[in-house]
């Protein structure tokens, strides 16, 4: 793969290039740019399958290039130095992304699933049309970082984007996970649930058993009459364990004090 380093710090610009120049021999890296307006006259001069891109730089953003990776099959990988909350972002949009100071390991699994996706979009129009809407996403949870507005389910050939405030619930079922949405979908996803209560944890989701998460701005009811039970909107029923009682209680109780 050919690939490009797009980021304002020289020391991040060469602890990259370094790393994939001793770990990555599949990546060849044919351009480091300092700006997006740098990283636009190398896109366009050579032929580049993988952009490393860092967000936050002066007088444009990284979210400025993404327009000029649309147009083709380029893969991105965003390099930040964010904190939890914009990680959280990064994740709900599934853009593969490494924390600073990257380590080689997440560098090599990183690279392996860019290359992955390339892959797909260049065997399908749905996928390649797919490909905005993922970076569009990302775009729109970053902008306001606490509140994650859209999340990225994977499929076999693409992405869901799904509206978060459409989630009534999501079920475990071994190594997957089942989205129930409104009108009534399902969408089954090959992540654990875990993936998602870290990502959801601040957008009034909250984990009641170890099978289960809810969207509590769906829940109509609950009732400890013979155990504690909520109603979801759906007219569902589901059991909050003992164990996770007191965390639903207090998470109920402060987000419908707002």
């Amino acid at each position: 793969m050919n690939a490009i380093i797009v980021d304002d710090e020289e020391y991040a610009r060469q602890a990259l290039f370094f790393l994939i120049e001793q770990q990555c021999p599949q990546v060849t890296v044919k351009g480091i740019a300092r700006s997006v307006a740098e990283a636009r006259k190398i896109l366009k001069s050579e032929k580049i399958d993988l952009v490393f891109l860092d967000i936050s730089m002066p007088l444009e953003d990284g979210f400025s290039l993404f327009p000029d990776l649309e147009k083709n099959t380029t893969s991105v990988i965003i390099t930040t130095a964010y904190n939890q909350h914009a990680v959280k972002a990064i994740r709900a949009s599934a853009v593969d992304y490494l924390l600073k100071p990257i380590d080689k390991d997440e560098l090599h699994t990183a690279i392996k699933k860019a290359d992955e996706w390339r892959t797909l979009r260049s065997m399908s129009a749905a996928q390649f049309n797919n490909h905005a809407m993922v970076y569009n996403s990302l775009h729109e949870n970053m902008n306001e970082i606490k509140a994650i507005r859209k999340i990225n389910l994977p499929h076999t050939h693409g992405f869901h984007v799904v509206d978060v405030s459409s989630i009534m619930y999501i079920l475990a079922d071994s190594n997957y996970s089942t989205f129930h949405t409104e009108p009534g979908d399902k969408i089954v996803v090959s992540k654990h649930l875990k993936e998602y209560e870290s990502i959801l944890e601040d957008c009034d989701f909250c984990r009641i058993h170890k099978s289960r998460i809810i969207n509590l701005r769906h829940m109509i009811s609950y009732s400890n009459k013979n155990g504690l039970v909520v109603k979801m909107s759906d007219g569902s029923e589901h059991t909050v364990s003992r164990r996770k009682s007191p965390k639903f209680m207090e998470t109920a109780r402060r987000i419908f004090r707002k």
